[in-house]
């Protein structure tokens, strides 16, 4: 049997990294460092950890790479293969119950954490997921070991009513101030802003600056 905390080198899987995501009043905005580590190691500098799942949601991802990119590929399929059967896209929330009970079936062997964002006919959602398949909606969370600066940033500044090039900016805020204080997170900060119906990428070096 597992306990709830993962095992010692599950837990290595999931140290590093920072992801967060907030959900706003029409849009949702996801941001992530660009640092892949294994254990103190750094593995890589250019690291996606945002990645398009639909037209209007999009993850981020941390823990094992090749166990998060077969889960970003199965959501991706799950998504297409509701719209052709439908005609409409698949919710945000049924998107986020598909990756736990992905998580939840294939535990321990799968190690990812996830946050879901998008926006649906319900509005916009935000969905945290851990290696277990624990599944909860936020208004504004983050992942990895620089979660603790990055969620302290965006408490001071949250405003659910926030333009678009605001909420950039406190995404991209948030994160830079993980990647100064954790040793597991930097090398840039890439960002996406999540619409209905549309996906928008940028530097978060570009955001800060303009």
């Amino acid at each position: 049997m597992y306990s709830i905390s993962p095992p010692k080198e599950l837990e290595k899987a999931l140290k590093g990294t920072t992801t967060v995501g907030i959900a706003f009043r029409d849009f949702v905005v996801l941001a992530a460092d660009r640092r892949a580590t294994s254990g103190f190691y750094i593995a890589h500098k250019r690291a996606r950890k945002i990645h398009k799942v639909d037209d209007h949601v999009a993850v981020t991802i941390a823990g094992y790479v090749g166990d998060a990119q077969w889960l970003v590929e199965r959501l991706r399929m799950e998504a297409l293969y509701y719209k052709l059967n439908t005609g409409e896209p698949i919710s945000v929330k049924a998107l986020a119950t598909l990756a736990s009970t992905y998580l939840f079936r294939n535990r321990p062997l799968v190690v990812v954490q996830m946050l879901i964002g998008g926006v649906d006919r319900e509005g916009a959602g935000l969905y945290s997921l851990d290696w277990l398949g624990t599944v909860t909606k936020e208004k504004y969370t983050a992942t990895g070991s620089g979660s603790p600066f990055a969620v302290s940033i965006i408490e001071s500044e949250y405003r659910e009513d926030a333009r678009p090039e605001e909420a950039l900016k406190l995404a991209a805020k948030a994160v830079r101030a993980a990647a100064l204080r954790d040793p597991g997170s930097g090398e840039g900060i890439d960002l996406a802003l999540v619409e209905k119906g549309s996906i928008r990428f940028f530097r978060g070096e570009d955001v800060l600056s303009s």
